[in-house]
């Protein structure tokens, strides 16, 4: 399975990016999957529905399918959080998966960036940012895209991981 993440710090426009690439990447004839860390509790389910009701009772996985989509959703209950290698082989087989996040893990990246929120660039500091993606110009020793530039940043995903 081919894998490629976008990183950045928050409000750098990595999700608008991600988005931007699923899209292309769709467009261009390939199967794409998505893996996305959040660093905050979240919840796909609703109060009152008969699933979140089977989690609060105490299941410890809830299968959801219907004729539009399937979602299984494991509760943790205290257990450490899978790592992405783990959350990988739940996939099913694609082209290629783009993960957003997952800043520390080793697979190739591309970092976005807006100057407007005040942090650092982290690719000077790690080898896995194979590129930017940013709103203004840098000098750097790896390639800079304009951060709108979909076209050219899916270009050069797909020519680094083979596709």
């Amino acid at each position: 399975m081919r894998v490629y993440g976008v990183t950045g710090w928050k409000n750098a426009g990595k999700t608008g990016l991600m988005e931007r690439l699923v899209a292309e990447m769709v467009a261009r004839g390939l199967s794409v999957s998505t893996v996305k860390h959040a660093h905050h509790a979240f919840d796909v389910d609703q109060p009152g529905r008969d699933s979140y009701r089977h989690r609060q009772a105490g299941a410890g996985e809830v299968l959801l399918a219907s004729r539009q989509r399937v979602a299984l959703m494991r509760e943790l209950r205290g257990a450490e959080e899978p790592a992405l290698d783990d959350l990988l082989a739940m996939l099913a087989p694609c082209d290629l998966v783009l993960v957003e996040g997952y800043k520390r893990d080793r697979h190739p990246k591309i970092e976005a960036f807006r100057a407007e929120t005040g942090h650092a660039l982290i690719a000077p500091d790690d080898p896995t940012i194979r590129a930017v993606a940013s709103d203004v110009a840098l000098d750097l020793d790896r390639p800079v895209f304009d951060l709108n530039d979909t076209g050219a940043i899916a270009d050069f995903i797909l020519a680094e991981v083979g596709l």
